[in-house]
């Protein structure tokens, strides 16, 4: 389900709003937790089992690296949640793609290669692990309270509105809306409008770039002249921005509505003068939280030159996995700011 989709704009979300005002407030998490399991499953359904084994996961090293945390156990817990957590993402991310390589190598060998059906890739898969992970984090570092009730972890990790294309919420900065927030009036007016700009940037824009910039790029490229190949760069440039920022607006409209102050996800990146600069302003949410999760920890700018460098290879690396750009059809009315 998509935020763009006729289901969700008149019947999903009307639903979820209505029944989340009637409801007492002890109840409301309860609902969107519900909700929101049925916003993720609504294409897959066995996919959320993949989402609530990470949610069970990481709760419970929530509360075990609570309880050790200032020891030398303390470490221990973080390698065992950094390796599951990245292991999660290398199984649906690159088992194929490490198979399939390996093979070739087999092959080259004279030797039998190695059984692997392709694996499906849970959709949002990215940002739901890194949300599980920083919840973790934010406990060890004390920068957030362990949650002793599962659900409310649970409702962090799936809460629908930035769960299939962000902004990655920290836990540190939802903790306190999570266990009491107030909807007012002003809030949710200002939720509504943010919410139809980015559905005006998706709709209108996005989709619109879309039809030649598909076209385009289906132009063989011995074909192309110099003219049309830049009129592609250029839909393209707005098809990418114009979805991703979209859908980064309506979800911060849509946390509005429930009561959720997320932070902004895009700040005018193209109209950046460096390299630098437009990393700090394009999809912050994902870049901040590498910076200040692998980064920082790995010595940052504090060490020699070369390991310097070496901390912004990998950040790099990880955040260009991390998430990948929006698809996009022919028609350029399915296109999805999801990660991958």
């Amino acid at each position: 389900m998509v935020f763009s989709s006729p289901i969700f704009l008149f019947l999903f979300l009307p639903i979820v709003l209505a029944v989340n005002f009637l409801l007492p407030i002890r109840l409301r998490n309860l609902w969107l937790l519900i909700m929101s399991l049925i916003f993720y499953g609504w294409g897959e359904p066995r996919f959320v089992l993949v989402m609530i084994a990470s949610i069970v996961v990481n709760f419970a090293l929530g509360l075990w690296v609570d309880r050790v945390r200032g020891r030398p156990a303390a470490r221990r817990v973080m390698a065992l949640g950094i390796a599951l957590n990245i292991g999660l993402l290398a199984v649906y991310k690159y088992a194929n793609f490490a198979v399939d390589n390996l093979n070739t190598v087999l092959a080259a060998l004279g030797a039998a290669p190695i059984p692997l059906a392709p694996i499906a890739l849970p959709i949002g898969i990215s940002f739901f692990t890194f949300q599980a992970f920083s919840y973790v984090i934010d406990v060890e570092r004390r920068d957030g309270p362990v949650q002793k009730n599962p659900l409310d972890v649970a409702l962090f990790v799936s809460l629908f509105p930035q769960l299939i294309a962000g902004p990655i919420v920290r836990y540190r900065d939802v903790a306190a809306q999570i266990v009491e927030r107030t909807i007012a009036r002003e809030g949710f007016t200002r939720g509504v409008e943010r919410f139809l700009i980015g559905l005006g940037k998706k709709m209108l824009i996005a989709n619109t770039v879309a039809v030649p910039a598909d076209a385009i790029f289906a132009i063989p490229a011995d074909q192309l002249t110099a003219g049309v190949a830049w009129l592609g760069v250029v839909c393209y440039a707005l098809q990418i921005y114009y979805d991703f920022s979209g859908y980064s607006d309506m979800a911060i409209g849509l946390g509005l509505m429930l009561g959720f102050h997320f932070l902004e996800n895009f700040n005018y990146p193209y109209i950046s003068r460096s390299m630098t600069e437009f990393w700090r302003r394009w999809h912050i949410s994902l870049s901040t939280w590498f910076r200040d999760y692998l980064y920082i920890p790995l010595g940052g700018n504090q060490r020699a030159p070369a390991r310097t460098y070496f901390n912004l290879v990998v950040t790099f690396f990880s955040v260009a996995s991390g998430t990948a750009p929006p698809g996009h059809s022919s028609s350029g009315g399915s296109t999805t700011a999801s990660s991958s």
